[in-house]
């Protein structure tokens, strides 16, 4: 007795092969035009590829030079001292922290606590950084707001600017009709943004100058002693 084959179980072992099927000019254009799809294919992820490293390069890259940063951060605190709707004495508080933000903006007072603490930085726990971080700022706030609000008139003068990688120092000179003051800013390079850590007036660094003064406190009293004299603001002014 014959077995019948069934009907619809011939299987495919393979897709079938229609390229077979066409003529050789037909096969010459079918390979044609996918390597042109390929190309284009390629040329595309290659332009994407272009386009987001040129974004990346771009994103790395400060948007202003250091010298830029500088001369807008004195430009808009000259603004403020000169506005004659704040030369009242009752706008003193506000318009000393309009100045307070303005500097804030442009000087990191962490990278200057960091240095101006030196090797007593590190022992610090994160909550006492973030106090005497903030201690600082106010100290030089309070220290430093009569010799800006004792701004007449003096001219800026922009000398020079030297970047060494992510470093930069910008040398300014304030001019008046009596004296001539040297003022370098020292600046780095944080989040694509320059930020300034040090002053150095007439030939003595801001930093180095809280340095002896703090390290010394700490050595003959203690750390505590040094917290305390800042949150009193009796830290005493050395040198310039």
């Amino acid at each position: 007795m014959s077995s019948a084959r069934p009907v619809g179980t011939r299987r495919l072992s393979q897709r079938p092969d229609f390229s077979r099927l066409l003529s050789p000019e037909s096969k010459l254009r079918h390979s044609s035009e996918t390597s042109r799809r390929q190309w284009s294919a390629g040329r595309a992820v290659f332009a994407v590829f272009l386009a987001c490293s040129a974004a990346l390069a771009l994103a790395g890259q400060p948007s202003e030079s250091p010298t830029e940063v500088v001369r807008g951060t004195i430009t808009e605190a000259i603004h403020i001292l000169e506005d004659p709707k704040l030369k009242d004495p009752a706008k003193l508080l506000p318009r000393r922290r309009m100045l307070e933000d303005v500097i804030a903006a442009r000087f990191d007072y962490t990278e200057m606590s960091k240095r101006a603490l030196a090797a007593h930085w590190r022992p610090l726990t994160a909550a006492e950084q973030a106090e005497f971080v903030e201690l600082f700022r106010s100290f030089l706030s309070d220290r430093y707001a009569e010799k800006i609000e004792g701004y007449a008139g003096e001219q800026v003068l922009y000398l020079s600017e030297r970047i060494e990688g992510t470093y930069a120092e910008v040398r300014t000179e304030l001019h008046s009709s009596k004296v001539d003051i040297p003022m370098d800013y020292r600046l780095f390079l944080k989040g694509g943004h320059w930020h300034a850590y040090d002053i150095i007036v007439d030939g003595v660094s801001l930093v180095k100058n809280y340095r002896s003064q703090f390290n010394a406190i700490i050595r003959a009293d203690s750390y505590q002693e040094l917290v305390r004299r800042l949150r009193d603001r009796t830290v005493t002014e050395e040198g310039k």
